[in-house]
């Protein structure tokens, strides 16, 4: 009967734990205030300015996201390939590079989007950020310029430092994407399972090495 208890007490607290950690997601801005602090380094121009303050280049380098399938896009990938579309259009770039994941769904929006196609390099064959990296550095060989890496606020934090440390040097975009979901109570729990399982993986890419 005591271990009945004591198990008794034990998940009395685990929900409360529980119940504090919604509480605390769902009504204060904890979690944007996470989204912002991934979003990139000082260099980053801050999400809610204007985005014509985004940084410039001769190439950007467009990250696929994982969710994407059979040539669709996925909500985060949808948010970056608009930020693209909006980043050819004022941002001067000469070259588009998207790597890895559903790349033929998000191609397809960028030349519907009036992007031209022979514009735009694309590798499928990665499935992860530093995989994406090593595919791109390849890509990258015969592209002069400055580059400017552009991928999800959520993502940036880890894309940014895995691509320098192999030796692709690029200044960040950060698409609100984790950050679109914090404006409505509702999207604010989705957003910061986003966060945990993305905190997961840095912690994982600082222990091999990669960052």
């Amino acid at each position: 009967m005591t271990a009945l208890r004591k198990a008794g007490r034990w998940l009395c607290r685990l929900f409360a734990v529980i119940g504090l950690v919604t509480v605390l997601v769902i009504s204060t801005p904890i979690v944007s205030w996470w989204v912002r602090a991934y979003a990139g380094p000082p260099e980053q121009p801050r999400l809610e300015q204007p985005r014509l303050e985004q940084p410039k280049g001769d190439v950007l380098i467009l990250l696929g996201a994982a969710a994407d399938d059979h040539g669709g896009i996925s909500y985060s990938s949808y948010w970056r390939a608009r930020q693209a579309v909006f980043a050819w259009q004022t941002g001067g770039f000469k070259e588009i590079v998207i790597s890895g994941f559903g790349d033929p769904g998000i191609l397809n929006f960028l030349v519907a989007e009036g992007i031209p196609r022979q514009a735009i390099l694309t590798e499928g064959r990665s499935d992860s950020t530093r995989e994406n990296a090593i595919e791109t550095a390849r890509l990258l060989q015969n592209l002069p310029g400055g580059r400017v890496l552009l991928t999800s606020d959520f993502h940036m934090f880890r894309a940014l430092r895995v691509f320098r440390k192999l030796g692709i040097e690029a200044a960040p975009m950060a698409v609100p994407d984790a950050l679109h979901s914090t404006e409505h109570w509702n999207g604010r729990f989705s957003a910061f399972e986003i966060m945990v399982a993305e905190s997961a993986k840095i912690v994982y890419y600082g222990l091999r090495g990669w960052l």
